[in-house]
């Protein structure tokens, strides 16, 4: 089985107006309404493929009552913590001339509520997958993923992380079988201004020393490169379509990823990784199957 974590999920309120301008009145002239966090995209996704996971993490509220009611909808099987006060984070994106987004905080995350998800983590064993994905929120450790795959150490439990600065370099002597940065992120990792392809390589082989098994590493429109855990480098070029949406792509990547692993070989799944990223950065929502059949034939 596999299953993913979302510490802080979130409604997205997408409004998209010709313009925008500060100080006045602004009239919508579209809106939708997503229900996400990045391991509730990557469950999403899976989902759309076929593949079944579990999605864990907390709710809150009136507003995590619609999240789980909207996360059911799209055919996930989640197993929220509900949260006895606060609610669920709303986060307001603005589409106009530049993209503004505005973030809730979401609720506090005590200490019964999260030995609560350590007792669900506690039921994983041999070939489960876990997926930790997104930043997390300041009611918590920051040393939480530590704490977490340390707890799982030894039992044969695939892991997967994709998070930023310290909480990805943090984990990676507990040996994950995945991690996902972006080439900004990878450059961020290592202070370097530009990153180039030979760069890419040889910082995706360093977090490979650190004790990372497979980089995965997006590019946008240079596509993706994997580092196996056999050291051979995988390149898959980008998908061709019009960008409408960068929410969700990379976690669409990650969830094409696991899936393609679960089928095949890494160059299967680093493809359909790399459709799934795409077809989601090509819609409004996140990927659904026919446009990612589609982006399949392009590569």
């Amino acid at each position: 089985m596999i299953y993913t974590v979302t510490f802080n999920p979130a409604i997205d309120y997408v409004i998209s107006t010709g313009s925008l301008k500060a100080g006045s009145v602004n009239r919508a002239e579209s809106e939708s309404i997503y229900f996400g966090g990045k391991g509730i995209n990557v469950s999403a996704v899976l989902a759309e493929l076929g593949v079944r996971s579990r999605a864990l993490g907390f709710t809150a509220g009136f507003t995590g009552e619609a999240i789980e009611k909207g996360v059911a909808a799209m055919g996930v099987d989640a197993d929220f913590i509900r949260l006895s006060k606060g609610n669920s984070r709303i986060n307001v994106k603005l589409r106009a001339d530049e993209e503004t987004e505005i973030n809730g905080q979401g609720p506090d995350i005590d200490s019964e509520a999260l030995e609560a998800l350590f007792a669900k983590l506690d039921s994983l064993g041999n070939g489960d997958t876990l997926i930790l994905a997104g930043s997390i929120p300041k009611s918590l450790p920051a040393d939480i993923y530590e704490r977490i795959l340390a707890r799982l150490a030894g039992r044969g439990i695939r892991t997967a992380v994709d998070a930023t600065g310290n909480l990805l370099l943090n984990v990676l002597k507990y040996r994950p079988f995945l991690i996902k940065p972006n080439d900004h992120e990878l450059g961020e990792l290592f202070r370097a201004v530009t990153v180039t392809g030979d760069d890419i390589i040889k910082y995706a082989s360093e977090l490979q020393k650190m004790g990372a098994e497979n980089v995965l590493v997006s590019m946008a429109d240079r596509g993706a490169l994997l580092l196996d855990g056999n050291g051979a480098v995988h390149r898959c070029g980008a998908c061709k379509g019009t960008l409408k949406n960068s929410v969700g792509a990379g976690d669409s990547m990650l969830a094409g990823f696991i899936a393609g692993i679960e089928e095949g070989s890494c160059t299967y799944a680093l493809k359909l990784g790399t459709a799934c990223g795409g077809a989601t950065a090509f819609s409004e929502g996140l990927a659904r199957r026919s446009l990612i059949d589609e982006l399949m034939k392009q590569l």
